[in-house]
């Protein structure tokens, strides 16, 4: 199973910064709200957390 902090390391490992991280979770619930639900879900973030994310990237 795929956690948050291993999903991170795995952004951090492709050269992604923090700003470059923002941006794909922006783009991601313009493109596909529901599906950006799904996948912070299936990383087992709590749904407060999940919440923040789809909040802060929707703007």
């Amino acid at each position: 199973m795929l956690t948050k902090q291993r999903w991170v390391e795995i952004m951090r490992a492709s050269g992604m910064s923090d700003e470059d991280m923002n941006n794909w979770h922006r783009q991601f619930e313009k493109m596909e709200p529901e599906t950006h639900q799904d996948f912070l879900a299936s990383l087992s973030i709590e749904p407060g957390e999940t919440r923040k994310i789809r909040t802060w990237s929707g703007n």
